[in-house]
């Protein structure tokens, strides 16, 4: 079994789902007493947050290609960054170390492409929606994303860092957030990304008309694919 490297504290919140997430899918596969081997490093996402709002990916990369190699010298043979939006800056992860970063928006466009949806509602904060390092990764597969419209975009970030990201999950939040996924369905979504780590804490599948691709589900699932290769 290879070593998982995750850098977590994107939120600390979805870092404890995927260190579920990775040991559970293990266990499942090799049964027994078996789990995941997981090396964590854990960054103060206050940091991260300042940085991010000022659109500082060179300051976010410092910390973030540290963390990395960090992992990479305690042993791990990939790289997990446990968070959507931090795979703005994952080339320049990638250049920092000489073990395999797992894409979340590859994964995640590839588990897409293997349903067979061609649209799909992207969900995410304002960064992951608006610019295009993720959606580029959905179009190289033949998928076409939407998002929603900008006051929609306004409310499910100020959610993402003002309430999930100190666990807080409101079921007035929730309700607003089908709502909008209702929206996105109107206008012709076969499918939603629940491209931040900590929306599947709050939204399920059942909650929705359409299937939802849990990305950290996907993501766990794709490192787990890979220690066990």
């Amino acid at each position: 079994m290879k070593t998982i490297g995750i850098i977590g504290g994107l939120t600390w919140y979805s870092t404890l789902d995927y260190y579920r997430l990775l040991n559970e899918l293990t266990n499942k596969r090799l049964g027994g007493a078996h789990a995941a081997k997981i090396i964590l490093n854990s960054v103060d996402f206050a940091e991260i947050k300042v940085l991010t709002e000022a659109q500082d990916w060179d300051g976010i990369a410092v910390i973030i290609c540290k963390a990395a190699q960090s992992l990479e010298s305690a042993g791990a043979d990939c790289i997990m960054i446990g968070a959507n939006t931090m795979h703005k800056i994952a080339d320049e992860i990638q250049a920092a170390v000489n073990i395999p970063v797992i894409h979340i928006g590859t994964v995640t466009a590839a588990a897409i492409k293997n349903t067979g949806l061609k649209k799909v509602a992207l969900l995410g904060t304002k960064y992951t929606m608006q610019l295009d390092f993720y959606k580029a990764k959905l179009a190289d597969n033949g998928i076409t994303t939407i998002i929603p419209g900008e006051t929609d975009i306004a409310f499910i970030n100020n959610a993402i860092y003002n309430e999930f990201g100190s666990g807080i999950f409101l079921p007035e939040t929730k309700a607003e957030y089908l709502r909008i996924i209702n929206v996105l369905i109107e206008e012709g979504a076969e499918g939603i990304i629940l491209g931040c780590t900590e929306i599947p804490i709050l939204i399920k599948q059942q909650d929705c008309a359409a299937p939802v691709f849990d990305t950290a589900l996907i993501h766990s699932t794709a490192a787990v694919d890979f220690a066990l290769s």
